[in-house]
């Protein structure tokens, strides 16, 4: 006879996808019921440890886990390419971001100089340290770039959950200063792209899956070629960037560079990459969008409505063939 505990984690186990439960499912139960009374087990519920392992292995069994079949290997791939290239852009664009800055405010006198420093001591000392923290924090995303390309999964995830961490200080900061975020679709977007990437890195990257690598590349050419796209995007067209221009560009040529190395292989094994960078795209076109919604009715120079204008049909266009390439290759995979 079937006990209330045996049906609760019976129920907790549907969690699970079906090709893991016909294989596991009565060994797991079995195990779980191994040390409890069956007198006490009408009273008895599973706990929040066993609850949360369950969750956590459902997770890890639909991305990709070792033998799972190949949907579920299609979307951990997915994934996985997703949150690298994610990691990739925002580790260059943040490095990029800060040594321009820096480079900007030493190299225009003293005044210059003064006013980039005022940003971080103006208000007091309790929210300089939060200023330095929004400063230094996304630097991270290099060391968790770097971290998961050498197998390092547990320093990638923190290093990747504490770069995102400052994306919800225009959030918190109205409640401890009087400064408040310039617009708030912009800010919640950001917010969405970075915590989208830290998540997808922690969920997908798990330790049954293979390991993190390029589809071309070496991680340093990558992090450099990226860094030299971006500084130079910057430099050329100064008035139109903003800070998605260089992410944003970057990602553009990546993705038309991509799309030429692909075309040019035989076999459809780059589907997952195409899918990855659709996704990629499209959360960027939507950050895009949010910056330059603030812009519409304005009297903004036109070379910078333009160029935000002009990029974001070129996001639009490049997310719409990589998804078409990629529903392609996936559909001749079958």
């Amino acid at each position: 006879m079937t006990t209330l505990l045996e049906s609760r984690y019976r129920l907790v186990l549907r969690l699970l996808p079906a090709y893991y439960r016909r294989e596991r499912e009565e060994e797991m139960v079995e195990i779980y019921l191994w040390d409890v009374d069956r007198e006490t087990q009408d009273q008895s519920r599973p706990t929040l440890g066993e609850v949360a392992s369950i969750a956590a292995l459902a997770l890890r069994t639909r991305l990709g886990a070792a033998g799972a079949p190949r949907p579920y290997d299609r979307l951990g791939a997915a994934v996985r390419l997703f949150a690298l290239f994610a990691v990739l852009l925002q580790a260059a664009s943040v490095v990029v971001d800060r040594v321009l800055g820096l480079t900007w405010a030493a190299t225009h006198g003293p005044a210059q100089w003064d006013m980039y420093v005022s940003g971080f001591t103006a208000r007091g000392p309790a929210l300089a340290v939060a200023e330095v923290a929004v400063w230094a924090l996304p630097l991270l995303w290099t060391v968790a770039y770097f971290a998961l390309l050498h197998g390092r999964l547990r320093l990638a995830r923190v290093s990747a959950l504490l770069a995102a961490l400052p994306t919800l200080w225009p959030f918190l900061a109205p409640l401890v200063s009087t400064w408040f975020p310039p617009s708030t679709a912009f800010t919640t977007t950001s917010a969405l792209f970075s915590w989208l990437t830290a998540l997808a890195l922690c969920a997908a990257h798990h330790r049954d899956a293979p390991p993190a690598s390029l589809p071309v590349g070496t991680p340093g050419l990558a992090f450099a070629a990226c860094g030299v796209v971006m500084g130079a995007s910057v430099v050329l067209l100064p008035l139109a960037a903003d800070t998605v221009w260089a992410p944003a560009t970057c990602f553009a040529v990546g993705a038309l560079g991509w799309l030429l190395w692909r075309a040019r292989r035989d076999d459809r094994s780059t589907a997952c990459g195409a899918i990855a960078l659709a996704v990629l795209g499209l959360l960027l076109l939507t950050v895009r969008v949010a910056a330059l919604y603030p812009w519409l009715g304005t009297p903004v120079p036109a070379l910078v409505l333009g160029g935000a204008l002009v990029q974001a049909g070129i996001l639009s266009l490049l997310v719409a063939v990589l998804a078409v390439v990629g529903g392609r290759d996936l559909a001749a995979a079958r």
